[in-house]
Parts: structure tokens; sequence; C-alpha cells
């Protein structure tokens, strides 16, 4: 069954993102703190994988928990590169370093 996602939880997790400041991440567990839903970090990588509206946002700077990219994007690490982000490795930003203290 395809579940339609409550466009007001869409709008507020998008809100979130947009405000991670450039030199930054953010976890998807993070994000779903400040949207109230603390359980629900995958939701939050299901919003920001499936919502249309999601391309105009800075979702290249949402990772895991522990740091880790999203498997298969390969234009996120250069992206954060670019903006000042250094990666441990190959697939893994520097969290302790970069990560957003919203």
């Amino acid at each position: 069954m395809i579940q339609v996602l409550d466009e007001t939880l869409v709008d507020a997790v998008l809100e979130q993102v947009a405000l991670i400041p450039i030199g930054h991440v953010a976890t998807y567990g993070q994000i779903a703190r400040l949207v109230g839903r603390p359980k629900n970090a995958r939701l939050v990588g299901r919003i920001l994988g499936n919502a249309p509206e999601a391309v105009h946002y800075p979702c290249h700077r949402v990772v895991t928990a522990t740091g880790r990219l999203v498997p298969g994007w390969i234009d996120q690490g250069p992206m954060l590169i670019a903006e000042g982000v250094e990666l441990k490795d190959a697939t893994h930003v520097k969290l302790k370093q970069y990560q957003w203290r919203a």
C-alpha cells in the first residue's frame, strides 16, 4: 500500500533542510526531531527522496547518524566538499566537526 505523505509534514521537513547552513550537515534523525517526529528518521529520508519539490532544497546536506552519504548519489560528496565539508573517507563526512547545531 502506498502511503500519502502529509503535506504539512513534507513542508516542515523541507523548511528545516532549508535552514542547514552552507558548510554543515544534519542527520535524518536530527531533522525528524526538529519537526516533532523524533522516531521517524526514515520518514525524513523518504520525504527527501520522493517529494518533487525537494530538488529545490539543499538535501545534499542531510546524512545518516554515522555521517554516511546517500549510497548511489555520486554528486553528494563533491557538493559537500565544494561547500567546505570534509569527508573522513569516500562515504562519510566528519560528522562531529560539521554537524549543524540546531
